[in-house]
């Protein structure tokens, strides 16, 4: 059982703080890596999940690409720390939360790509100027940041 679950058998639904990481993984044409989840149904989003006890936030990075991916990552970089009233969440099954998210992203990956079907419908490498308009929002965010860093970068 996860901690996460762990906490919900002693709070119910009431608002946590949940601390989690996703990571933006970039191939060598510079498309993204995009996850069709079951969770919110239907909607893309990045690779990631929530921190287990005793976890980094780089340690549940690499945990969550790994097991929904099947992917290795490398080097991570760190993108920013999304927080605040903004990623609120409730859940179809009224649980609630605020998400504190390490966002990261790497070119270095390696591994063959599997579908953890309990998660995932699947994934594809999308350019990352033709993101597809359903989304999880915060993700969405994430890679804006990310984009605005790499223009930064740029000039």
């Amino acid at each position: 059982m996860s901690y996460v679950e762990e906490l919900r058998k002693l709070v119910g639904h009431r608002p946590l703080i949940l601390v989690g990481s996703v990571v933006i993984i970039m191939d060598e044409e510079n498309r993204i890596l995009l996850q069709r989840r079951n969770s919110p149904p239907k909607l893309w989003g990045l690779p990631g999940g929530l921190m287990e006890l005793g976890e980094s936030t780089e340690e549940t990075a690499r945990r969550e690409v790994m097991e929904e991916t099947g992917l290795t990552v490398g080097n991570l970089k760190l993108i920013d720390i999304f927080s605040g009233a903004e990623n609120f969440l409730k859940l179809p099954n009224g649980d609630e939360f605020y998400s504190v998210t390490a966002a990261y992203y790497t070119k270095e990956v390696s591994g063959k790509l599997k579908i953890d079907e309990s998660e995932s419908l699947g994934f594809e490498y999308i350019s990352i100027y033709e993101l597809p308009e359903n989304m999880v929002k915060s993700h969405r965010r994430m890679i804006e940041k990310f984009l605005s860093l790499q223009n930064c970068n740029e000039k």
